[in-house]
């Protein structure tokens, strides 16, 4: 591109921001675009901010000078590198209060960025403040507080040894920064500038600059306090005071501190309690929900030193902080409420760790009180005709309390809760705090043991007694409770036959039936053995599942509960009753397949409606072991009858991704249902998935496979499976080898990878020797970069298991003789392809996998005398973030010696943040 015109430049910016012609509008994005990429956008930018001529051209060109110091200042020479920082701090010094604060943003983190990828800049901060104190602190108070917040930018990839540079830096500057900011308080008393100091203080906290020390002198500690103190803080500023006050206690958690200065904190912080009450009955709403999560985070701060003190029989100042989150709990708004759940969750996995009962004990009055003002926040509005909704805020409350619920019971113990509730249930209250107990109940329901026998018969009673006209809500949470007890009906069975039939006259209110078919799957499920006497009534049900119209994943957990039911009849009948259920889903499916009719997602001309229900019924159905062998699995002749619809299935919607993967696994849980019986079906399996994938790649079908190989892997199956892998595999190497191939088709990656583990574990013989293995980890050694987590796993445990397998076999047999070859071919190549990755490519939280085929990767390098180790991380990347080569040698000595797979890992992670 050649230099455009600055007029041009400002024509394209008036079109992009003002022209009402939309494609006018996109073809001036487009050039824009273009300029910010070019090595012509930094003279651009800079004459744009030196013109100041409007606001949207000085903001393209504050946001094209940050973005080109992030992503491209390599294109500079240093001494253009060093006249551009004079350019930033000059445009910055020019920099009015009146000015966008956007503007201001962007300059600010460019001339941020840029300090901070410039190691020939010591000492930077003291400079700015030298250049800009006593001529632009607004500006100077920006720059100072989004240095500290890029410091671990991804995009600026400074690495470690740069990072701990500049921290080193701060902390030796912090001093100066503190008295700045306590000469801005002085200096001006507005909110505006109040903000930014916090803001500042809060950025530094955060990188962990400040003294803690000395927080007693702290200017702006008393300034955040102060401000929270008022309820008539205006709410960004009093947001802004919260945020700094929880950076300084996660500092304190993590460091031991004097006991004065915790102290000091706690009171002065605990305090705010009459704040809060201020904030709530002036109908504060975002300040009573700072002051929450204040609370909350003091709470979290000392809550490991409140846990050791009550263990050792003493007290705790900051016992007190677990009140204060109870208030907030009391709050009438459940988003309050919510605030402190992570609270209660570390309270309740440091009271369990511990398992002491004079612990427990100490905690039981807080979590009473908790799940008592929860079971109030869970009532619906009185008004309300209708249930929760999914994905409505109300809903997703009520599930996060479930699951705390369950979390937290076992201090006060899951019968005192029920016995509590169910004394609510007798007090004749209102619907909405029955229903709120009943969806309490139902959260400790699991946890009640079978023996018993107070309070559940009753609860079972009062609920398949309910008249028919009881609230909708009342009525569904009655039906998941009785699903939630399922384990103590599995007891008394003389309860079952009742429940089956409530729960099955339910299912013909639309509303009603998901809760009622999920709680017949549940009960049936625990109760296979007494089900079955009663399974008529389940298959009744599931035939009416048409007329129902039931939508599709409630009529798959119907068919669930039926595949429960009838699991344990006899052989015989089990068999017949399995064709018949599976037949009726067969003939609808073989009804849309000859039909013309156009798919319709969620209709009755889907044939997922058809391929849900056939695979729920193998999924669930779990037959005991025949009494004779010879006879074969009860569920084959119904996987026969399926297996022809299924493959014309496939056939006719060979293009439909969707439905693909729903036929997929419909044939997945009939394999798996039927165990080593299907191998019956092996070969029609294995002649008719090839041409299936040679017209559309779909990874589904290699899954398919994978599981063909694990469910019936052996000796006698080795040959169609051996047969199906050479019919799929190039094809699949064709579509991972072509350009961004790799990157493009992740799943493909994921299943690939997966089918060869299972190959590699059931006939690893037959896989090595069909020279499928050599092309796998030649595509495996270019796929190790690649950043996507599934993909990443199952590759990662593909090279691992040949590893092992290389290690466990005897050389001198076949396998592990081609084994060792194919390790020792590409081991080197591996090797880098895994550090490389590693350093540059991967997440943090996907480099575990990495490190357990590097442990297995050196073993098989020390047995064999080679360091592919040491020639690899010279090759390395040397950019502006990369290992000295001390950390280098550092990083070998400990690789080599690495015996666990934790300590690979940390290494791993250690050695990456240098290059990132």
């Amino acid at each position: 591109m050649e230099a455009p015109s600055i007029d041009t430049v400002y024509q394209a910016i008036s079109a992009l921001y003002d022209n009402p012609n939309v494609n006018e509008k996109e073809k001036a994005s487009i050039w824009l675009g273009d300029v910010q990429k070019s090595i012509h956008s930094w003279k651009v930018a800079d004459e744009l901010l030196h013109q100041k001529k409007n606001f949207q051209a000085c903001y393209f060109a504050a946001q094209t000078m940050r973005s080109k110091v992030q992503h491209n200042l390599s294109e500079l020479p240093d001494d253009a590198v060093i006249s551009l920082r004079d350019s930033l701090i000059l445009h910055l010094e020019s920099v009015s209060p009146d000015v966008n604060s956007a503007i201001l943003t962007q300059l600010s983190l460019a001339l941020a960025d840029l300090a901070l990828q410039m190691p020939t800049w010591q000492n930077c901060v003291s400079d700015l403040i030298k250049i800009f104190s006593n001529k632009n602190n607004f500006a100077l108070l920006e720059i100072l507080t989004v240095l500290p917040q890029e410091i671990d930018s991804s995009s600026l990839k400074l690495g470690d040894n740069r990072r701990e540079q500049i921290k080193l830096d701060l902390r030796g500057n912090s001093p100066i920064v503190v008295i700045f900011l306590k000469d801005c308080i002085n200096s001006s008393q507005t909110s505006n500038i109040a903000l930014k100091i916090i803001r500042c203080m809060t950025s530094w906290t955060q990188v962990k600059a400040i003294n803690l020390q000395e927080l007693a002198q702290n200017p702006v500690v008393g300034l955040c306090v102060q401000v929270l103190r008022d309820y008539n803080t205006h709410n960004s500023l009093h947001e802004a005071a919260t945020d700094c006050m929880c950076a300084i206690l996660d500092c304190l958690e993590q460091n031991n501190n004097g006991d004065e200065v915790e102290r000091m904190l706690f009171d002065s912080l605990s305090a705010l309690e009459e704040s809060y009450h201020l904030a709530v009955a002036h109908e504060e709403e975002e300040k009573a929900a700072n002051l929450a999560r204040l609370f909350t985070e003091l709470g979290e701060t000392f809550l490991e030193r409140i846990i050791i003190s009550t263990a050792n029989g003493q007290g705790h100042f900051a016992m007190r902080s677990l009140e204060l989150a109870l208030v907030c709990v009391g709050h009438h708004d459940y988003e309050i409420a919510e605030i402190t759940f992570n609270l209660w969750y570390r309270l309740s996995e440091e009271v369990y760790q511990r398992d002491y009962q004079q612990l427990t004990d100490a905690f039981k009055p807080h979590i009473e009180r908790l799940i008592e003002a929860l079971a109030r926040h869970c009532q619906c509005e009185p008004d309300d005709q209708s249930l929760p909704e999914e994905g409505d805020e109300f809903y997703d409350f009520r599930v996060k309390v479930y699951e705390l619920i369950k979390d937290v019971v076992f201090i006060v113990g899951s019968s005192s809760v029920f016995r509590k509730m169910f004394s609510v249930l007798q007090a004749n209250l209102p619907w909405e705090q029955t229903e709120a107990a009943l969806f309490i109940m139902q959260a400790v329901a699991k946890n009640i043991l079978p023996e018993e026998y107070d309070f559940v018969p009753k609860v079972i009673e009062a609920i398949l007694s309910m008249p028919e006209d009881s609230h909708l809500a009342v009525m569904n949470t009655c039906i998941q409770l009785l699903g939630e007890l399922c384990d103590w009906i599995e007891k008394h069975p003389q309860c079952l036959e009742p429940c089956l039939r409530f729960l099955v006259r339910s299912l013909v209110q639309p509303k009603l039936a998901n809760a009622a078919a999920v709680a017949l799957q549940n009960i049936c499920k625990a109760c296979r053995s007494e089900a079955s006497c009663h399974a008529a009534l389940v298959v009744e049900a599931a035939r009416a599942a048409d007329q129902l119209a039931l939508p599709i994943h409630t009529a798959s957990t119907l068919m669930r509960a039926l595949a429960a039911a009838i699991s344990r009849l006899p052989h015989d009948q089990l068999c017949s009753a399995m064709r018949e259920s599976v037949g009726v889903q067969l003939a609808g499916l073989s009804a849309l397949l000859e039909s013309n009719t156009e798919l319709r997602k969620g209709s009755p001309t889907d044939p997922v409606l058809w391929l849900d229900r056939v695979a729920a019924l193998f999924r669930d159905v779990d037959v005991a072991p025949p009494s004779d062998p010879s006879k074969g699995h009860p569920c084959m002749p119904a996987f026969k009858d399926a297996w022809p619809v299924l493959h014309r299935t496939m056939q006719k919607y060979v293009r439909e991704g969707r439905v693909m993967e729903r036929v997929c696994r419909c044939v997945r849980f009939c394999v798996r249902g039927t165990g080593r019986d299907a191998a019956e079906l092996l070969p029609a399996l294995a002649t008719s998935l090839p041409p299936l994938y040679a017209i559309y790649q779909h990874s589904c079908l290699l899954y398919l496979t994978g599981v063909l190989a694990d469910a019936l892997g052996g000796p006698l199956s080795a040959p169609p499976l051996a047969h199906l892998l050479h019919a799929l595999l190039p094809p699949a190497l064709e579509l991972l080898g072509k350009p961004d191939g790799l990157k493009d088709n992740p799943d493909t990656v994921d299943d690939l990878y997966r089918l060869c583990v299972r190959y590699l574990q059931r006939i690893p013989l037959q896989f090595v020797e069909s020279g499928c293995c050599t092309a796998v980890v030649s595509c495996g050694v270019k796929a190790a970069r690649l950043d996507h987590r599934d993909a990443s796993c199952s590759l990662m445990s593909f090279l691992y298991d040949l590893l092992r397998l290389a290690h466990e076999s005897d050389p001198a047999t076949p396998l592990g003789s081609q084994i060792n070859a194919i390790v020792s071919d590409y081991g080197e190549a591996l090797t880098y392809a895994l550090l490389e990755a590693s350093a540059l490519y991967l997440h943090a939280y996907m480099l575990s996998e990495v490190g357990k085929v590097l442990l297995e990767l050196v073993d098989w390098q020390r047995r064999h005398g080679v360091d592919w180790v040491a020639a690899a991380l010279p090759r390395l990347p040397r950019g502006r973030a990369h290992a000295t080569e001390q950390q280098c040698w550092q990083f070998h000595q400990y690789a080599v010696k690495a015996v666990k797979c934790k300590e690979a890992t940390r290494l791993l992670r250690d050695f990456a943040r240098l290059y990132r």
